[in-house]
């Protein structure tokens, strides 16, 4: 077992985040968010983000650990992002979770960011065990898992080209909307009709648990192009139409799929989580096929690093001082999770 309490970093992206964690209880969770620096340039610039966490992370760090009423010698491991992400970000948070551990004379984990999204329903109040198929769709990915170990999800689909997130973010930049693009493209949506437009749907009738999201983009792209002028007073449904062509096969396939192999419950994580259309809809899916749904609150859907405490506690450690060999890594590991 990860001696406790956990320490645990991630800076995997824009969020500078620090978190206590002890077992399943969530003590403290403080994230610094950058979506206002990178609003000017409508995504997120991987320099700017970089060097926002170095002189950001610090103040975090000693945040998470005054809300939990500890000190660095209260912990009993370290934990952080350690792949997939932006490199210069990943980066400040091994080199800070590095420093921290080595001077604490405590072990480091080195956490895979997908594995975080998936773990953080094993948090309270959630508190979900396996068995169950796991959605984790953010901006940069998109995949399903069949979770029947936390230590080891086991990939079952994923999107073959565009994330959901991405899809989502240059679905409201076409319709000229504000960044971050999912959201205001969901509140956009919420004064539309869904049935107004058809936008294709990536891969039905496929009978696969895959995903392809390019298809609908260009499909939202041709009938902005084609109202013209109507286009901006067509926005709300063009917003929920094209809205409900993406988050509608994530929860067909996630249930879909749990109903496959045969488990009794499916979660979500991943930025994509915090969308209410979203979650209606993996709702109704759930319910009607008699499946236990977990979600996260939406803090924990979107990158935090309580997740990456929660997967912590289902990677093997690196004992001091052995992590000071231990390197970031920008990709996943092909196929599956690095735990």
């Amino acid at each position: 077992m990860l001696p406790e309490p956990t320490l645990a970093i991630e800076t995997s992206c824009d969020e500078t985040a620090a978190a206590v964690v002890h077992g399943r209880r969530i003590v403290s969770n403080v994230v610094a968010s950058q979506a206002d620096l990178h609003a000017p340039y409508g995504g997120v610039v991987p320099e700017v983000a970089a060097r926002h966490h170095v002189g950001t992370v610090n103040a975090v760090v000693d945040e998470a650990l005054a809300r939990a009423r500890l000190t660095l010698g209260d912990v009993g491991a370290v934990a952080v992002t350690g792949r997939p992400g932006l490199i210069g970000a990943l980066l400040v948070g091994v080199a800070t979770a590095k420093a921290l551990a080595y001077a604490a004379g405590i072990p480091l984990v080195m956490v895979d960011h997908l594995h975080g999204h998936i773990a953080a329903v094993w948090l309270e109040p959630v508190a979900l065990d396996p068995p169950f198929l796991s959605l984790v769709a953010s901006g940069g990915h998109t995949r399903l898992d069949l979770v029947q170990d936390l230590r080891r999800p086991r990939l079952i689909g994923e999107t073959i080209d565009d994330a959901a997130g991405e899809a989502l973010d240059k679905g409201a930049r076409l319709l000229g909307l504000g960044y971050p693009g999912g959201a205001a493209l969901e509140r956009l949506a919420q004064g539309g009709d869904r049935g107004a437009f058809r936008f294709p749907v990536g891969l039905a009738g496929s009978g696969r648990f895959d995903f392809s999201f390019a298809g609908v983009k260009t499909a939202l792209l041709y009938a902005v192009r084609g109202l013209g002028d109507e286009a901006g007073e067509r926005g709300p449904d063009l917003a929920a139409s094209y809205q409900e062509a993406v988050v509608r096969p994530l929860a067909d396939r996630l249930v879909a799929a749990a109903r496959r192999h045969r488990v009794p419950a499916v979660a979500l994580g991943g930025g994509v989580a915090a969308n209410g259309r979203l979650r209606e809809l993996v709702a109704e899916r759930a319910e009607g096929a008699g499946l236990t749904l977990a979600v996260p609150e939406r803090a924990l859907c979107t990158d935090n690093a309580a997740m990456i405490g929660a997967a912590a506690q289902f990677t093997d450690p690196a004992p001091w001082p052995d992590f000071l060999a231990l390197d970031a890594v920008a990709t996943a590991p092909p196929g599956g999770i690095a735990a």
